[in-house]
């Protein structure tokens, strides 16, 4: 994309790290500051829809969700105006922020945006096995406990495929973790829309709310931040689905192939041309391997929070 509609720059483009799967860079010119993201073409996990991606973030934007302002984009780069704000960190948010999380889902959820019909989406992968064979051959520093956890994997892509969904289904960010939002004076701000689309409202939900809910890992749960951001949900005139392990399984089934992904990646053992660097593969590899079994093994009582 040629960036001169832009401005004139004031300085070079700043390379801004941390990104899991695009790379991202500032640019500051005669008309301000732009976030300009370098779409991973080399091997995403999907298409990316990038002309309906677009037309939802500029209804959005337009409906006064808090976001930065979509200014261009095709099928390689993005570009946002540049917003400024805090880092979320992987803790708990407060109340407030939870509540106001949860209705801006509702209003998000009630936008009337046009989107294609979704191919259907294939059966989970299952090579698992395979996987962990060539991680011990290759000498992968997570390999040991993806062998000692293959069979939990197994069951995992069954519980993603198997899970019955209640629905409805809504058009939505899909993606709304502490990575991917900023606090402005204490408020949120919506980030990354890629991976936007349809989802069953339950799994937006669940991955939503256990996110803000949280820290790094599942033992400091705190129930009263998730149940904010359903109340908030409620409070912008959502109505949620029916409780169950449906809530979860979207955020399972998406981390469950983002560390497959990010494992091919480290087998492959070369730096890509584009998305993240392979020491970031590494760290998402070995996180996805150690925290998913954990994750799985508590549904239970996740759905307590549900209550």
């Amino acid at each position: 994309m040629d960036l001169s509609f832009l401005g004139v720059p004031v300085a070079p483009m700043v390379r801004v790290h941390g990104g899991a799967a695009n790379r991202m860079f500032r640019l500051d010119t005669e008309q301000g500051s732009f976030a300009v993201k370098e779409l991973n073409v080399v091997d995403r996990r999907e298409a990316y829809r990038v002309e309906d991606v677009f037309r939802l973030e500029r209804a959005a934007f337009a409906a006064g969700i808090p976001m930065p302002e979509p200014i261009a984009a095709d099928s390689q780069i993005l570009v946002h105006r540049w917003v400024e704000g805090e880092k979320v960190p992987e803790a708990p948010v407060s109340a407030a922020y939870a509540f106001e999380i949860g209705e801006i889902l509702a209003r998000l959820h009630a936008l009337d945006v046009d989107w294609p019909q979704e191919p259907v989406e294939p059966l989970t992968p299952r090579d698992w096995p395979e996987l962990a064979e060539r991680a011990m051959a290759t000498g992968q520093p997570w390999a040991d406990d993806l062998a000692d956890r293959v069979e939990t994997f197994l069951a995992i892509a069954d519980f993603v495929d198997d899970c019955r969904l209640p629905g409805p289904m809504v058009l939505t960010h899909k993606d709304i973790q502490p990575w991917n939002l900023l606090a402005r004076e204490g408020r949120p701000v919506l980030l990354d829309w890629e991976l936007s689309g349809m989802s069953d409202l339950s799994g937006e939900l669940g991955s939503t709310a256990l996110g803000l809910a949280k820290g790094p890992g599942f033992d400091d749960i705190e129930p009263a931040i998730f149940g904010s951001v359903l109340e908030g949900y409620v409070a912008g005139g959502g109505v949620l689905p029916r409780p169950g392990p449906s809530w979860f399984v979207f955020m399972i089934g998406g981390w469950l192939g983002h560390t497959r992904w990010n494992i091919l990646r480290c087998l492959a053992g070369v730096e890509a041309g584009s998305g993240p660097e392979l020491a970031q593969s590494q760290l998402s590899a070995g996180a996805g391997v150690r925290g998913l079994p954990d994750m799985f093994g508590r549904l239970a009582e996740f759905q307590t929070l549900l209550v």
